[in-house]
């Protein structure tokens, strides 16, 4: 899919712009400030974010070895993995990232279709379209 779209984009000129996404390393680095704007701009009620808030927000974590264990440590991003909320959350989030990143950037069209994002396995690829070259081949 990538080499056609490139393909394509050599054809008319224009810039490709391509940035790739690892799911798995994101997952560990949800910003809560920005995931409770973005639960607030889409409508969630405060006592719900403050619920969420409290549950996630305050997570920490110890390492325990034998018989000592370190002192408790706030991790201050993350979802936590096996519950149950956390892939709802962290789709909201990311869909509203994508869609921030992806604002005023140009569509790129195969078929009559705009695409902006391709999917496989747990990465992705975000897809805009730059400016067309001049002449000299500066933009």
């Amino acid at each position: 899919m990538l080499r056609i779209i490139s393909e394509q984009t050599l054809e008319i000129v224009a810039v490709l712009c391509a940035c790739f996404i690892d799911w798995q390393q994101t997952f560990d680095q949800v910003n809560w400030t920005k995931l409770m704007q973005i639960l607030k701009v889409n409508g969630i009620f405060w006592d719900e974010r403050s619920l969420t808030g409290n549950f996630y927000i305050a997570q920490s974590v110890k390492v325990r070895l034998n018989q000592w264990e370190t002192r408790s440590v706030k991790t201050g991003k993350a979802v936590i993995q096996g519950c149950c909320l956390s892939p709802i959350l962290f789709k909201l989030y990311s869909k509203c990232l994508i869609k921030e990143a992806l604002k005023g950037s140009g569509d790129f069209k195969i078929g009559g279709q705009i695409i902006h994002i391709v999917k496989y396995a747990d990465d992705l690829v975000l897809l805009a379209k730059g400016k067309k070259k001049g002449a000299t081949g500066h933009d």
